[in-house]
């Protein structure tokens, strides 16, 4: 019994002593810590507020403000670990051992890295920009250090790896000074060509979001059994928009996209072209 009341009076000296010994630089690591956080939040605060009046590029300025933080709260951990006592040197072979197995481990996510900055030196595309990659569809609110944010027209946030990102195909819908939307529109078998272009071309002209120059056309795209297949293109302007509204690029595509349509389906049923009926082989067989 008296035994186990020396181990027990043993550890509570123990714990008292480490308590005297810690208990201040635990308290100064906390203070430390709090100070130090809200530095860090400053400086990049002032780093991105600088940025903004320089007007540099959002993609870069997003890159470079993470890489920031990300550096001061590396040197934030360091400072506190020496005034808790801990080497620092010792410290720093734990953590390149942990960064080699987890480099290993997340082989992946530095390819991301890498595709992040390939992305920022090529500049397929900028934040703003209505694009599609990877069979997503939106504009890009955001370029990080792991992945690219989209801004769906569904409202939905998309996230791109920029690894498969930078190695894939984009399609830039804002990167020239107009684009050409693509309506298929099927006509029946009979239908007079001339007639239904010009009257498509007529109503095209009358959209307030559809160029005059160049002037919208209708081609015959292809034959079918039982008719044919015509295809709009009606181009609309790709104008500066801000990063602060980049939904509006979005909006005069869609806008010209299902208004079009919408028109050209009411002219043609005034002028009595219809759609193809549909065809179907019938076998008798005795």
């Amino acid at each position: 019994m008296n035994q186990e009341f020396e181990q027990m009076f043993h550890w509570l000296d123990m714990a008292q002593t480490l308590t005297i010994d810690y208990a201040p630089r635990m308290i100064g690591a906390l203070v430390v810590y709090l100070v130090g956080k809200w530095i860090v939040n400053r400086v990049v605060a002032v780093f991105h507020l600088v940025m903004d009046k320089r007007r540099i590029d959002p993609a870069l300025k997003t890159f470079f403000t993470s890489f920031l933080k990300i550096g001061l709260t590396i040197l934030l951990l360091l400072a506190i670990i020496g005034l808790v006592g801990i080497p620092i040197a010792g410290f720093a072979a734990i953590i390149a051992g942990l960064a080699f197995g987890v480099g290993s481990a997340l082989n992946g996510s530095l390819g991301n890295v890498a595709g992040g900055i390939v992305i920022l030196i090529n500049r397929p595309f900028s934040i703003g920009d209505l694009i599609e990659a990877q069979g997503k569809f939106g504009i890009v609110t955001e370029i990080g250090l792991i992945d690219t944010t989209l801004l769906t027209s569904q409202n939905m946030t998309v996230h791109l790896p920029n690894g498969a990102l930078s190695t894939g195909v984009i399609n830039n819908y804002t990167d020239q000074k107009n684009l050409r939307i693509d309506l298929k529109v099927p006509v029946a078998e009979g239908t007079d060509i001339d007639a239904a272009r010009r009257i498509a071309v007529e109503v095209m002209s009358t959209h307030p979001d559809v160029l005059k120059d160049p002037a919208p056309a209708v081609k015959v795209t292809q034959i079918t059994d039982n008719g044919c297949v015509l295809v709009l293109w009606p181009r609309i302007a790709i104008k500066q928009y801000s990063y602060e509204n980049p939904r509006q690029m979005e909006a005069d595509y869609y806008s010209v996209y299902f208004g079009v349509q919408e028109l050209v389906k009411t002219a043609f049923t005034k002028a009595g072209i219809v759609g193809p009926n549909a065809v179907s082989d019938v076998h008798l067989v005795q």
